[in-house]
């Protein structure tokens, strides 16, 4: 698997969550807090469940407590994305 940017990360996010919510990806703020977005729980962890599928990895589960908007979320999945990727090559060498 490749490394996934911020601003990839930031795109599918938006991207799932107008989907969600049936808006346009206009209407869906990186800078917005998740807990001010009109997602119910079981649509949360729908959304969650289809980001781990994308990325290959589990995120942790306080990732959004302490990511708590589509960019600063974006910005960790990066992070954690190049770690992942990086240690997988470090491993194989």
């Amino acid at each position: 698997m490749s490394v996934v940017s911020a601003a990839q990360a930031q795109q599918w996010l938006v991207e799932k969550i107008a989907h969600r919510l049936g808006v346009p990806q206009s209407e869906v703020s990186p800078e917005q807090y998740f807990d001010e977005l009109d997602l119910d729980s079981t649509e949360a962890l729908i959304l969650a469940g289809e980001l781990e599928s994308w990325l290959g990895f589990e995120l942790g589960t306080t990732a959004l407590w302490y990511h708590p908007t589509v960019k600063d979320l974006a910005a960790h999945i990066a992070e954690e994305s190049a770690a992942r990727t990086e240690g997988r090559h470090a491993a194989s060498a």
